[in-house]
């Protein structure tokens, strides 16, 4: 079996995400993983920690494109725009992966210890937005803020990509969760008084 091909780590997680799918997540080892990418079960843990890190192995290069493009925007930008801008730089980036994103999607709800990872994930992302606001000048508290807004923004996005069957990318997706969230902040707060109607003449 070959063990040095350049693209063996990318063979190693088309693998994963197909023998998750047919046999189950619990039901496959990481040698079989190996197995099915034409490599050695020591390749595989060469890349991967354990067969976990398989379905988690480009988040900090996810991160990375999220946080980037925030820290790139220009500075006139409030931190929504600046934020919103990282959120559909993440978006094009997975948009040509959608239907392992899809397959990844389904077996993470299917397992609990995986959903905790994915959380942890998200929670990371959502600490460095906080650290790349902070050094645009935001403060403290809105920038945690826009950490939590920012992940709320992109999971319901995520989720109608991954489960609704929508036809609509995922950067058109993300921007219209953003419009969603714009209109519920022009709107009164709950539980505020609304001026009532005035009557029709």
């Amino acid at each position: 079996m070959s063990r040095w091909k350049p693209d063996a780590r990318r063979r190693l997680q088309d693998a994963a995400l197909a023998l998750y799918a047919e046999r189950g997540f619990a039901d496959t080892t990481a040698a079989a993983v190996a197995e099915r990418a034409g490599l050695t079960e020591r390749t595989f843990f060469r890349y991967f920690a354990d067969k976990r890190d398989v379905l988690f192995g480009n988040e900090d290069q996810l991160r990375e494109v999220f946080v980037g493009a925030v820290a790139a925007s220009p500075a006139a930008l409030t931190p929504l725009a600046a934020t919103a801008a990282g959120l559909r730089a993440l978006a094009v980036e997975l948009q040509p992966r959608q239907d392992d994103q899809l397959r990844r999607a389904r077996i993470i709800a299917a397992h609990p210890e995986l959903r905790e990872r994915e959380l942890a994930k998200l929670a990371s992302w959502s600490s460095a937005l906080r650290e790349t606001l902070g050094e645009r000048g935001v403060g403290a508290d809105s920038a945690a803020l826009a950490g939590e807004v920012a992940l709320a923004v992109f999971r319901v996005a995520f989720r109608r990509w991954t489960t609704q069957g929508a036809d609509a990318e995922l950067d058109e997706l993300v921007q219209a969760a953003l419009d969603e969230l714009v209109g519920f902040v022009g709107r009164p707060p709950v539980g505020a008084p609304v001026e009532p109607a005035p009557p029709p003449r």
